[in-house]
């Protein structure tokens, strides 16, 4: 396993550029609308509020536009490249598979916007969420180790869409699948089935404490015992999905098997990198925790030369360097014969192939 990689540098990279996305998407969207020909997403943002949560849940809509509106960049920072939307243009007609979205610990929904873009491309649309206390600008191991909250908000958001007037008429109700990366992935697992058991994980933690996930929660002095139980450990299930893609997902250590065993909806899993080179705690291949064979309606997935870092967007010119005098991680130093692009496109390929997607543009 990586000696170098540390969940904390992440968010706190995130979180710092954060500040810089709104300017910098101001300053792109005249350089979207000269240089994009090709149709765009359309994109809207909201807030969701929920009773299990003191603050709302920041959540975006990616679909199928039609119309006139003014375009611009999601997402672009001093670190990332962004992805050009349509801002609140008019949806299409037809109805669209959806796709509900969670991003990985410390990241946000923009992050994925690559994924949501060529997703609604294909004839798609999507719904995602930015977790709080989990996501960018807003992270910490003791608020993260609330694993229960995140499949609640996908439910919450499948809610929100499905019930919009304007919106919710164009889902196709019986193609409604989540997808996941890292701790999201885990988050989609919960959604079709998979239960976490509270000691189960406190136990992996004490005797793996190296390992990625626990070392982020141990720098945050996680005692998981301490933590509700009865929410820890309930079923997140949400009966209205077809099944789910989680991509690198953590935490699966804590799951019980016979949960794991009882999913029988279809799942797409993927993994970054190969047996060689996964860390072992989010290795789902018959050579690590083997969620391939215990599900029974599973597709297992390798993509390679790639790893856990290869999911984030696009790296700009500069950010390598950037990070390495600041003394972050590496999340733009690919392996060596490796493409993020390629990898994307790997990864979209792979979720087309899996819900019988079209490669083409619905215009």
């Amino acid at each position: 396993m990586s000696s170098t990689f540390r969940f904390k540098s992440l968010p706190q990279v995130l979180q710092t550029i954060a500040f810089s996305a709104l300017a910098i998407a101001l300053a792109m969207t005249a350089q979207a609308e000269q240089a994009n020909s090709e149709p765009l997403a359309g994109f809207i943002q909201t807030k969701i509020k929920v009773a299990y949560r003191a603050w709302s849940i920041p959540t975006s809509i990616w679909y199928p536009a039609e119309g006139q509106a003014a375009e611009h960049i999601v997402g672009q920072n001093f670190v990332f490249e962004g992805t050009p939307v349509l801002d609140q243009t008019q949806i299409k007609q037809g109805k669209f598979p959806l796709f509900v979205f969670s991003h990985g610990s410390g990241s946000n929904m923009e992050s994925m916007g690559w994924l949501a873009s060529e997703l609604v491309k294909s004839g798609a649309m999507v719904v995602a969420v930015n977790h709080p206390g989990s996501t960018s600008n807003d992270s910490s191991p003791r608020r993260s180790a609330r694993f229960w909250e995140r499949p609640q908000d996908l439910s919450a958001a499948l809610d929100h869409v499905l019930a919009d007037p304007v919106y919710g008429p164009h889902v196709d109700q019986s193609r409604i699948y989540t997808l996941g990366f890292s701790l999201g992935g885990m988050a989609v697992l919960q959604t079709i089935g998979a239960r976490m058991d509270r000691d189960v994980y406190a136990d992996y933690c004490a005797g793996a404490p190296d390992a990625p996930d626990c070392l982020f929660f141990g720098k945050g002095n996680v005692d998981f015992r301490l933590l509700d139980q009865g929410k820890f450990n309930a079923s997140y299930e949400d009966p209205r999905l077809a099944g789910t893609i989680a991509i690198d997902p953590g935490m699966v250590a804590g799951m019980t098997p016979a949960s794991i065993s009882s999913i029988e909806k279809p799942v797409l899993l993927i993994n970054l990198g190969t047996d060689d080179t996964l860390w072992p705690t989010i290795n789902i291949g018959q050579s690590g925790l083997d969620l391939e064979t215990r599900m029974v309606n599973a597709t297992y997935v390798q993509i390679a030369p790639a790893d856990h870092y290869s999911f984030l967007p696009e790296c700009t010119e500069n950010a390598p360097a950037m990070l390495m005098e600041e003394g972050e991680d590496p999340i733009c130093d690919d392996p060596e014969g490796s493409d993020r692009a390629d990898v994307h496109r790997q990864v979209i390929d792979a979720v087309r192939n899996f819900m019988d997607l079209g490669t083409d543009s619905p215009w």
